[in-house]
């Protein structure tokens, strides 16, 4: 079984709305570092030097890789990233290896099977 990480960057009030989409998406856990900073397009506004930016989350799936694509359209769409510029951003990356996972394979098994 193949493994994709998706990578999400958004703002803490989307946090749990997207971590519940990419469940219900087929995500079987994930990985949340906090307090994240970032910069984009646009840079941050200051106010008497000190910078106005909105709390940022990492989020990390571990995701078989025929469900990766949903997976990720699902949390641009709950995150809303197309909408609006700075809203955050998704990417997944091809997984070489991978261990600790072994207790998993046995239900995506059957979860990929039923999708294709």
């Amino acid at each position: 079984m193949r493994f994709k990480l998706i990578l999400a960057f958004v703002e803490e009030s989307k946090k749990d709305s997207v971590l519940d989409a990419a469940r219900t998406a087929g995500a079987t856990g994930a990985t949340v570092i906090t307090n994240a900073r970032g910069e984009g397009l646009n840079k941050k506004h200051t106010f008497f030097g000190l910078t106005l930016e909105v709390q940022r989350d990492v989020l990390l799936f571990v995701v078989e890789e025929h469900l990766s694509r949903h997976i990720l359209e699902t949390i641009n769409q709950v995150g809303e990233f197309d909408q609006t510029s700075g809203q955050g951003i998704a990417v997944q990356i091809d997984i070489e290896d991978a261990v600790g996972v072994a207790h998993q394979v046995e239900t995506l098994t059957k979860v990929v099977e039923d999708e294709l």
